[in-house]
């Protein structure tokens, strides 16, 4: 029997990077579609719910592990440029990860000669993609919308080490998103604002793409991933923190590594 949806629709519905976000409403009352342990967790999504099925037959599934040797320098890359305005924002707690979601003139990226909005950014602890079979502490995915409804995903990688500025910037907004958990403030989003940090607007200088999916239910596949190469810094309290208001069974909110099945992940190098 498939698990109640988690979430109540206020008008429209927009995916948006692993899940439905934006014009959405996050209902308490449900109970989540999916978990990451037990018997809705990663093995079980396909059987949930007949949308779910390419999480268990999709051919390009995210996360991967990314294999650096076999990783193709492709000269026709270009820089990824990323223009963002310091906006109001909204923490929203997803009860499988946590997110902030952005209004519609925030800025955004422009990737293969095209122009993405950025529409949220969200959390995973530990890591989703690998890099040579190595795990990372954390990961950050900017999800970004072009005007024709593409969906391009900046994955950034966290190791263990100083704090994150941008994640010290909300750190005391988890930690009351976390305690509203277990009280009778249901309120599952805290609006705040001016945002934007310097740390997620430089242009990187090296990084991986290749075209995964969703890397949670639905599965939905064609969806580019920006990797980054450059590693940052995140302090375990963080990582705590970034755990703190999830559901019991998505503390640990990570998909296990899919197969790449022959696709190609190049890399952008920028050797100036």
């Amino acid at each position: 029997m498939a698990a109640a949806a988690a979430f109540a629709l206020t008008t429209t519905l927009l995916i948006v990077g692993s899940y439905a976000v934006t014009t959405l409403k996050v209902d308490d009352d449900k109970p989540l579609q999916f978990t990451y342990s037990g018997d809705m967790g990663p093995d079980r999504w396909a059987a949930l719910n007949p949308n779910f099925s390419l999480c268990a037959k999709g051919k390009s599934q995210s996360p991967i592990d990314i294999v650096t040797a076999q990783a193709v320098v492709n000269p026709k890359l270009k820089p990824l440029v990323r223009e963002y305005n310091s906006v109001d924002v909204t923490l929203v707690d997803y009860k499988f990860t946590v997110g902030i979601e952005y209004p519609n003139h925030t800025g955004g990226i422009i990737f293969d000669g095209k122009k993405y909005s950025f529409k949220q950014m969200h959390w995973h602890s530990p890591s989703e993609h690998r890099i040579n079979g190595r795990r990372f502490a954390a990961e950050l995915h900017m999800v970004h919308v072009a005007d024709d409804g593409q969906i391009a995903v900046v994955a950034t990688l966290y190791k263990y080490g100083r704090p994150d500025p941008l994640l010290a910037s909300i750190y005391s907004k988890l930690n009351e998103m976390a305690v509203r958990v277990g009280s009778e403030e249901k309120s599952p989003a805290i609006p705040f604002g001016p945002f934007h940090p310097p740390e997620i607007r430089r242009t990187p200088k090296k990084y991986y793409r290749y075209v995964g999916s969703f890397s949670a239910p639905p599965c939905t596949e064609n969806i580019p991933y920006i990797v980054l190469a450059e590693e940052l810094s995140i302090s375990e309290e963080q990582v705590q923190a970034l755990k703190g208001p999830l559901d019991m069974r998505c503390k640990n909110n990570a998909r296990p590594s899919q197969p790449t099945n022959g696709r190609p992940v190049e890399a952008y190098e920028d050797h100036h």
